[in-house]
């Protein structure tokens, strides 16, 4: 067996790319000699420490080679992301747990979403919490129930939750209740990216329901949901809520409703334009109008 201690430091640092291609080329090697030590501490954190090498193909190889050893590198992994000076080495190793997907490091990379300075490590902790399921649902719905938190956050926790589908479903339903619009708002956000993922699980009926919603702003997320997803069956209430006493309301059921693009829809989009006071609501019925009789 080839001995890391013998062709690198004691400690773990950044080598020349040279040096970086030679460990790694070492490594492939011993991988397919089958005599590679993968509990050697000091192989995992040199190997770690080189996703802080400038070349991207370079580093997205090494995520790789990580990612093939497996839960083994776990920790190591968890400990880069919280400490590391390095955000090139954060964002990497973020990365890496999409790729290895244990769920013991959900606490971590729910802190890393929460803290990091780096915009891009927060983005890929939030892209490794989307591949980790179930496990990650709770804390992902804890962050937008809390609020101690931006909107930036709660968008990439919303859609981790939406990329988690339908392993995230009943928690979905159950978070429709929460007390906080800007919960709600979010939840329908990540429910319209389940649906679209499985367009026959049913998802767009809570789209429909929320439509209801006593906040405007929960209506219109709801309103934009289904005219993203074409939804045929919801024009009947999309029509009725273009007599909605919010004109903001209003204004989200014309563009959905132009979305979806049925031209049965033009008598009622010119009955509410006749009726309407609002300029900003009143552009939009006529761009509806405009673009459905284009499609007969």
């Amino acid at each position: 067996m080839v001995s890391v201690e013998a062709q690198f430091p004691q400690e773990p640092q950044l080598l020349s790319p040279e040096a970086t291609d030679e460990f790694v080329q070492s490594v492939n090697e011993q991988i397919a000699q089958g005599t590679l030590d993968i509990d050697e501490p000091l192989l995992l954190k040199q190997l770690i420490e080189c996703l802080g090498d400038t070349r991207g193909m370079t580093r997205l190889s090494i995520v790789e080679l990580l990612g093939e050893l497996g839960t083994v590198a776990t920790p190591y992994l968890q400990e880069s992301l919280a400490h590391h000076e390095n955000p090139t080495v954060r964002r990497s190793s973020a990365k890496t747990l999409a790729a290895i997907a244990d769920p013991t490091a959900v606490p971590a990379l729910i802190q890393a979403l929460l803290t990091d300075a780096d915009a891009v490590v927060r983005g890929s902790s939030a892209g490794a919490l989307a591949k980790m399921g179930e496990t990650a649902v709770q804390q992902l719905l804890q962050i937008l129930e809390s609020p101690d938190y931006p909107g930036t956050i709660k968008g990439q926790a919303a859609w981790a939750l939406g990329f988690i589908g339908r392993d995230a479903q009943p928690y979905l339903t159950q978070a429709l209740s929460s007390n906080s619009p800007e919960v709600r708002a979010a939840i329908v956000g990540a429910i319209e990216s389940v649906a679209r993922e499985n367009p026959s699980e049913g998802m767009e009926d809570l789209l429909i329901n929320a439509l209801s919603d006593p906040a405007e702003m929960v209506r219109c997320e709801a309103a934009a949901a289904l005219g993203t997803l074409a939804y045929q069956p919801a024009l009947p209430i999309l029509v009725e809520l273009l007599e909605h006493i919010d004109w903001e309301t209003r204004r989200a059921a014309a563009l959905s409703i132009m979305k979806i693009g049925d031209p049965q829809a033009i008598a009622a989009l010119e009955t509410a334009r006749d009726r309407e006071s609002e300029a900003a609501v009143e552009t939009v019925l006529k761009l509806a109008i405009s673009q459905l009789k284009q499609r007969l």
